[in-house]
């Protein structure tokens, strides 16, 4: 074959290529939808698609009443009610509705991330993951909640958030029936059943129970205080903890307490007050005996036994077994008082000054005494105060039986024996803090032989 017959058979050849190229592009993609100009190979895929634009949803669902646009996606849906899962990953065990979302899972195996962020390097195994990561750092929010006003970077964040609103709980747990609206906080929850913290932190050995709690932990350790309050400019590591902090800002406290009254911050500041009102208080101390409803009151009271102040106030010099009790010592050498009345805008050193006074505008639990007609913030107070109609002292020392009408007066009774070592009389078996041999016994008058007795172990302990 010549030469010239060759480009011939070349050129052929390319256009024949090109032609198929063509063609096969035109077989492919021939039906674009108007509205948003999506290419689609038959016309059937076309006209699915289009019912997105025209806002119906023919199908219902029987559980919930959630409408979907498509056949498919309501079998999809449905599998939530069903918990049908019937396609199974070979690796790892674990279950999907779909056979879509399988292989979308089995990626994570692979272990290739084959998409990066260009802005911080983080990759990931599907390009979809990588887009909505990318909203990340623009910092836009294009999805607004019709219900509350709450903005979120992805339409499925919003679709999740409105399932608060619709008051649809459709995840139940096996164990103790809780219902949940979303699967994420079902799944967080199951884990107090199974007690598994499989998650441990390098560099204290704390354990979670999830990743992202783990995550969130580690914060601690960076240094790293992304949040900071616009008001005071106080910086925090996790934003939820600088959401609590700038409710003491606005003074806004939602959450109310159904037997007493008082209001809180947060939900979870209301459930731990409402342990008081059940009496269990499980946890006790193995030193004097004194008991709390939380472990956390627990381990700050242990604190105090072990007489170890580690915290020290720069200005005077003074110690303090807890750093809380430091930093409501310091404001007395600033002036600061963060805390104020939203009513009358008197400002307190402490938050719990502050709340007791709120009571006083309140009025929601004044406890009045009857015979004298005294009021009082607490009910304890007002116990506390009725022994001075009596001659009741049910407070008694283990070391030397002098008995109270009070636990402040107790122990501040109790520290004489902490200063000073305390003696018995070999006659009367009588203690005095006072072991020396010029001075007679002040109970008997007579003997000066004193035994110095060890101080151990104060206790508050009430008289039966």
């Amino acid at each position: 074959m010549s030469s010239t017959q060759k480009d011939q058979h070349g050129l052929r050849s390319q256009r024949s290529q090109e032609a198929d190229k063509t063609h096969r592009r035109k077989r492919e993609k021939t039906y674009t939808c108007d509205e948003c100009g999506k290419d689609f190979r038959n016309n059937g895929s076309l006209k699915k698609h289009q019912l997105i634009h025209s806002g119906v949803k023919a199908y219902s669902c029987d559980q919930c009443g959630k409408k979907f646009a498509f056949k498919d996606k309501l079998k999809l849906h449905q599998f939530i009610h069903t918990g049908e899962k019937p396609f199974s990953c070979d690796l790892c065990g674990k279950s999907f509705s779909t056979k879509g979302r399988l292989k979308h899972h089995q990626l994570i195996h692979s272990g290739v991330k084959a998409y990066s962020c260009d802005q911080c390097g983080r990759a990931f195994t599907h390009s979809g993951n990588l887009q909505n990561h990318l909203v990340t750092h623009s910092g836009i929010k294009a999805y607004s909640c019709d219900e509350c006003g709450k903005d979120f970077r992805h339409n499925g964040s919003l679709k999740k958030h409105q399932l608060i609103h619709s008051g649809v709980k459709a995840h139940t747990c096996d164990k103790c029936g809780k219902k949940f609206a979303l699967k994420a906080n079902l799944k967080r929850h199951q884990v107090i059943h199974t007690g598994k913290r499989p998650f441990s932190c390098d560099l204290c050995g704390k354990t979670f129970s999830m990743k992202g709690y783990l995550k969130q932990h580690q914060l601690i350790h960076s240094g790293v205080k992304a949040y900071s309050c616009d008001e005071c400019g106080k910086d925090f590591t996790e934003k939820d903890k600088l959401k609590r902090h700038q409710v003491i800002h606005t003074g806004e406290r939602p959450f109310s307490c159904d037997l007493c009254g008082k209001s809180f911050s947060t939900k979870g500041h209301l459930k731990q007050h409402q342990l008081i009102h059940s009496g269990v208080k499980e946890y006790s101390c193995d030193q004097c005996g004194r008991a709390f409803t939380h472990s956390s009151y627990l381990q700050s009271h242990l604190v105090t036994h072990s007489g170890i102040k580690a915290y020290s106030c720069d200005e005077c010099g003074k110690d303090f077994a807890l750093k809380t009790s430091l930093k409501h010592h310091q404001f007395i050498h600033t002036g600061e008082r963060p805390f104020s009345c939203h009513m009358c805008g008197k400002t307190f050193i402490r938050i719990g000054h502050r709340n007791r006074h709120l009571r006083i505008h309140t009025r929601h639990d004044v406890y009045c005494c009857e015979l004298c007609g005294k009021e009082f913030i607490t009910d304890t107070q007002l116990q506390q105060h009725m022994f001075t109609h009596t001659e009741e002292r049910p407070y008694k020392c283990d070391l030397c039986e002098k008995t109270f009408k009070a636990p402040r007066y107790l122990r501040r009774h109790q520290q004489i024996h902490t200063r000073k070592r305390l003696y018995k009389c070999s006659y009367c078996e009588q203690s005095d803090t006072d072991g020396s041999s010029s001075q007679p016994c002040h109970h008997c008058g007579g003997g000066k032989d004193f035994r110095q007795t060890s101080v151990e172990k104060l206790s508050v302990s009430k008289r039966t």
